[in-house]
């Protein structure tokens, strides 16, 4: 019973990845200000020369269900220390492109092999002003359980949590923070004790919003 459970996700996740198509602004959980007003742009600004990057969106079996890994980043990084994200990082003059770089991430950062990973497509690119990376999201399949290794000097933590808590409504919580001086609406996934915020949101509710679209 435990299969079929998690093989019907996959075939939901299968079927949300072909689908194609866009998703509304409005679907993105989206850093807002006290109007509703969004505080954060998803292209570069003007004169910017961004730099590529991916992140693996990995999903796989644990317990009957489907699971994905989530690190909290080493509070000495330059950038977001401490915070929650999917494994990733700048692509490499090697990289045969965003696959290749998130691929490569999630082997560098948690020791999960390339080679068990189907590769299903990849979710909208877009900026991120602290580091200024143009992320693109790589959407995975491992039909096992990986050992998840953290790398020392990258990551403080790594957990998973299952796609049903992902999926649930419930999950979504808003605050108001101040960032950069501003007091801002912060939208955020309350998994595993952790809040996911920022790039790491945008690119999971980009996933979630097409999981719901394919049942």
């Amino acid at each position: 019973m435990h299969r079929e459970h998690w093989q019907a996700q996959a075939k939901t996740v299968r079927r949300a990845m072909a689908a194609g198509g866009t998703v509304a602004f409005e679907e993105l959980l989206l850093v807002r200000d006290a109007h509703g007003h969004t505080a954060r742009q998803l292209e570069p600004p003007p004169g910017a020369t961004p730099r590529p990057a991916a992140a693996l969106l990995l999903l796989y079996p644990q317990g009957g269900e489907l699971h994905l890994p989530l690190t909290l980043r080493a509070g000495h990084l330059p950038t977001h220390k401490g915070q929650v994200s999917l494994p990733g990082g700048s692509t490499d003059p090697g990289d045969a492109g965003p696959v290749a770089t998130a691929l490569r991430e999630a082997e560098e950062e948690l020791g999960i092999p390339p080679a068990s990973v189907e590769v299903l497509g990849v979710l909208r690119s877009f900026y991120i002003m602290p580091s200024n990376f143009m992320l693109t999201p790589v959407v995975g399949l491992s039909a096992t359980a990986p050992e998840l290794r953290p790398h020392p000097g990258e990551v403080e933590l790594a957990f998973s949590v299952p796609l049903c808590q992902l999926l649930d409504p419930a999950t979504v919580v808003t605050e108001e923070w101040e960032l950069r001086g501003m007091r801002l609406q912060v939208p955020f996934f309350a998994l595993a004790g952790q809040k996911v915020w920022g790039a790491t949101a945008v690119a999971l509710s980009e996933f979630v919003a097409r999981m719901r679209r394919a049942g």
